[in-house]
């Protein structure tokens, strides 16, 4: 699964209709209700506020909602793009401001498609990934054999005491292989929890 790097805004005008596209980065069904609500009040004279949102590390929350479009020419399209990008804890607002030009099912979908797609265009889209901490205790002597190869993980903390213990964040996928590397460098002198 991936999530966007950052919250995006996409505007283009369509057959004389202003379709604003809203990406936000969100974590819980109470973020998504509360920009929901904000996007409603701020664009109250808008004519519909189509949108798609996934949550959750696979996916598994989903909701989409056409906000009055004819069927399936809206928030399914709205949905099967994000579902496209494998994208999770989003939610995705486009926002119409009919211009009096009927677009039909075909154009809506484009559309609403569209203009999604091109906000996704503006933004990095960064893999999720499963964490853990390994906690790593190392005489002084080994220090520097491993200093160099910690640079590379996010440190949570490191102690100085009677031994250095260094807490670090490493993908959950690659642990095994990490601690065998450590545990390689320094000819076994090394405690992992």
């Amino acid at each position: 699964m991936y999530v966007l790097e950052n919250n995006i805004f996409h505007e283009q005008i369509i057959n004389r209709s202003r379709f604003l596209c809203f990406l936000f980065l969100v974590e819980s069904l109470e973020e998504v209700n509360e920009h929901l609500k904000e996007i409603r009040k701020k664009h109250y004279d808008a004519s519909h506020h189509c949108y798609a949102y996934i949550l959750g590390p696979t996916g598994i929350i989903a909701k989409s909602s056409d906000d009055g479009e004819p069927a399936g020419t809206a928030g399914v399209v709205i949905y099967d793009i994000l579902k496209k990008h494998s994208l999770t804890n989003i939610l995705a607002i486009v926002t119409r401001y009919f211009g009096g030009i009927k677009l039909g099912a075909g154009g809506l979908i484009r559309a609403y498609g569209g203009t999604v797609a091109k906000a996704l265009e503006q933004t990095k889209i960064l893999k999720l990934e499963s964490l853990t901490n390994l906690t790593i205790e190392v005489d002084y002597n080994y220090y520097n054999l491993i200093e160099k190869y910690l640079e590379s993980f996010s440190q949570v903390d490191k102690q100085f005491s009677d031994t250095i213990i260094i807490t670090i964040q490493i993908p959950e996928n690659e642990k095994e292989a990490i601690i065998n590397e450590l545990t390689n460098f320094v000819s076994g002198n090394i405690t992992i929890h």
